[in-house]
């Protein structure tokens, strides 16, 4: 069985403004799930009024629910998130290492 990876698309909904004021405490959300080993890849999209498109491994479907939902742009209603899950089946050996969870 391949590994689950989650391929998380940010939409932007809200006004640019005020998405724009919740964009430190994004970015501490994001640092927060890198740091636990959740989230192996983030960025934002280009054009940057999109949003933004995250990689998450190692958890379930659950507990990615309740992380996006800690997220503050999802609680003040300026994102939303689209989820969709992957099995790896090939990669880069060193991107199946990560999603797997054996490196950090």
């Amino acid at each position: 069985m391949s590994p689950e990876l989650f391929v998380l698309i940010v939409h932007h909904v809200g006004d640019p403004a005020e998405v724009e004021k919740h964009v430190p405490g994004h970015i501490a959300y994001l640092e927060k799930h890198h740091a636990a080993g959740v989230f192996v890849l983030s960025g934002q999209t280009r054009p940057e009024e999109y949003g933004g498109v995250i990689l998450a491994r190692g958890v379930t479907r659950a507990e990615l629910d309740a992380v996006i939902c800690e997220d503050p742009f999802v609680r003040s209603g300026v994102s939303e998130y689209t989820v969709f899950t992957m099995g790896a089946r090939r990669a880069h050996p060193d991107i199946l290492a990560v999603v797997r969870g054996e490196v950090r």
